[in-house]
């Protein structure tokens, strides 16, 4: 069993940043990809990044490639979304999730936990 809790959403003007933290409990954090996903009002949720176990691969969306960072800390049982040139679009609740595949997915369906979500609101 893993539980998972994510801080460091908030309010943020358009064109700032923002450093999702995931942390989770249990020893086998470390054998688990994780993956960030979000969802704004009205939409459904969309996945945003992953990262392998060991943290030597990852996987965007192509709507935050290039501006959004996945890592991971497996001492310290915690996954991070470094966020940058964010945009209005990217208002959502962001979710963390732990999953066993072998590699980074987008597939929902391959996360077996999830936390409750951190909201992230971006201001124009």
């Amino acid at each position: 069993q893993v539980q998972l809790v994510e801080s460091g959403g908030g309010l943020v003007q358009a064109g700032g940043s923002l450093r999702l933290s995931c942390a989770a409990s249990g020893r086998t954090f470390s054998s688990y990809a994780m993956g960030w996903f979000r969802q704004a009002p009205g939409n459904e949720r969309e996945f945003v990044a992953s990262i392998k176990w060991s943290g030597s691969s990852t996987y965007y969306a192509d709507s935050v490639k290039g501006r959004f960072t996945i890592s991971r800390d497996n001492a310290k049982n915690t996954v991070y979304l470094q966020m940058n040139s964010l945009k209005p679009e990217d208002t959502a609740v962001y979710y963390c999730a732990a999953g066993g595949s072998r590699r980074p997915t987008e597939i929902e369906g391959l996360y077996d936990y999830w936390g409750q979500g951190t909201q992230v609101t971006v201001s124009s």
